[in-house]
């Protein structure tokens, strides 16, 4: 485990899980309404993609799960090759690549490669993330594993560019409830295309 990953403390602050878990069954519910726009958003991941990197650009996509678009298909559609998360069950994840070998059922029971080594941060261009909501800071509200967060804590992670994707109707433009080891993402990709946090510049 990465030093960095005990940053992020076992218990949440208690009023921030009472703000997130019904925020998360706002969004759950919200999530269902919209199938029919699935397909718009997957062609707007797959022109960002195609956009903003190169034939050779690793690209880590996840496996979705219940309501969550569906990039796989990325795979036989671009030239990049393809990561996907393997969850240990206990907090941390890591990426493998993916290249159509078969999968096995990680420590949360998601598929994911069993072969191979990990990726390092460096080693990959761009994260495609899944999402409830994602605030235009970009604090994104997950589902309460603290995987993401734990693998972000990672300076050398927090440098990979990493977008949600997810329906419009779940980008808020009021703050989420932010924790002190969130690292915000970049931004999102939606039916109506991608949208980027915008950073205060140095002065």
């Amino acid at each position: 485990m990465h030093p960095s990953h005990s940053l992020l403390p076992e218990t949440p602050k208690a009023e921030n899980m009472r703000d997130k878990a019904s925020l998360r069954r706002h969004y759950r519910q919200l999530r269902r309404t919209t199938p029919a726009i699935h397909e718009a958003i997957y062609g707007a991941a797959l022109s960002f993609v195609r956009r903003t990197t190169t034939k050779k650009s690793l690209v880590g996509l996840y496996w979705p799960l219940a309501n969550e678009i569906d990039l796989r298909p990325l795979r036989t559609q671009l030239p990049n090759p393809m990561a996907l998360p393997q969850a240990d069950g206990k907090g941390c994840l890591q990426y493998k690549r993916w290249s159509g070998q078969n999968l096995e059922k990680d420590g949360c029971g998601i598929p994911a490669p069993s072969n191979g080594s990990k990726l390092q941060a460096q080693e990959i261009s761009l994260l495609l993330v899944p999402a409830l909501a994602v605030d235009s800071s970009g604090v994104r509200l997950g589902y309460g594993g603290g995987y993401y967060d734990r693998l972000r804590a990672d300076p050398l992670w927090a440098n990979v560019p990493a977008w949600v994707v997810l329906p419009s109707n779940c980008v808020r433009s009021s703050p989420l409830p932010q924790d002190a080891w969130d690292v915000p993402f970049n931004g999102w990709i939606t039916e109506q295309g991608s949208g980027q946090v915008l950073r205060p510049s140095a002065s």
